[in-house]
């Protein structure tokens, strides 16, 4: 059983829906010991990231995200949920992060011809030992949604990066936790297969 952290963020049914679509028991719950129990915990989210770590607090969720990490459950977080994963944001300076992960997430600096938000599909440069990315092409295209990007301060945990202005950290892998800013569940087959990747963890 997968469980869908559930603490008021956007994206959270399609993320449902995707796992459905590929057979998966779901539950989407805030309740600490169905999260505990499950198989594998996903944290999506869209929005902003002082909001997201409000409700993740108001909800009581951080110490049970750190106890399924450190049990070594197969985590992983989409697009917001990979944000809150780090230590901090410049989209709400001095709000902490989870801090699980060590990195920073950065605005995506303005330039010219470039739309922010970042909307649309950017194909992904691998680093080839990914293991959400196993049985997938060189280059895969997937569906991005966002104005602030990852920065992570150890670059072997980096398992897919992207251009749009800047280097975007586009995946992560340290241990059982992985994330995604791109949506896997918006990006086709290839996002389909990045989800049963996860699953099959």
């Amino acid at each position: 059983m997968t469980a869908i952290i559930d603490y008021d963020a956007g994206n959270i049914k399609s993320v449902e829906k995707a796992l459905l679509f590929l057979g998966e028991d779901v539950v989407v719950t805030d309740d600490p010991e169905t999260i505990l129990s499950a198989d594998h915990v996903i944290l999506p989210g869209v929005g902003a990231f002082g909001d997201a770590m409000r409700n993740i607090r108001e909800h009581n969720l951080e110490e049970v995200i750190h106890q399924v990490v450190e049990k070594g459950t197969p985590f992983m977080g989409i697009c917001l949920g990979l944000q809150v994963l780090f230590e901090d944001s410049e989209e709400n300076p001095g709000v902490p992060g989870l801090g699980i992960l060590k990195g920073h997430i950065k605005r995506i600096p303005d330039a010219e011809g470039l739309k922010i938000p970042h909307i649309g599909w950017n194909s992904l440069s691998l680093s080839g030992d990914g293991r959400l990315f196993e049985g997938l092409p060189a280059e895969p295209y997937v569906y991005f949604v966002h104005s602030y990007y990852l920065e992570a301060d150890d670059p072997s945990i980096v398992k897919a990066a992207t251009e749009y202005g800047t280097l975007i950290h586009a995946s992560v892998e340290q241990e059982n936790v992985f994330a995604c800013q791109f949506h896997p569940e918006k990006s086709s087959e290839a996002g389909l297969s990045i989800l049963r990747n996860f699953l099959q963890i």
